[in-house]
């Protein structure tokens, strides 16, 4: 693992050390590792909604498509327990 060093400024050092304590991080390092997870996840997604947006249409999501999705992770009726 690489270390990194940064500087903050005090009230956001307060901030971070306030948000280790009351948010379950063992460490500050815990806590801004997090935050870049967040935000890859949070490109990924952006990233996936300008794919879908750019996309040619696929078929309709009307209450058709839907009740085929539902179809698809319910179990029949008669195998319901």
């Amino acid at each position: 693992m690489s270390t990194m060093n940064i500087s903050l400024p005090d009230t956001l050092k307060s901030f971070v050390d306030d948000q280790v304590k009351s948010g379950g991080y063992g460490t500050s390092s815990e806590y801004v590792r997090e935050l870049i997870r967040k935000d890859q996840d949070r490109l990924k997604l952006r990233e996936l909604l300008l794919a879908g947006a750019t996309s040619a249409p696929a078929a309709p999501a009307d209450g058709a498509y839907f009740q085929k999705l539902r179809d698809r992770v319910r179990p029949p009726a008669n195998k319901r327990r």
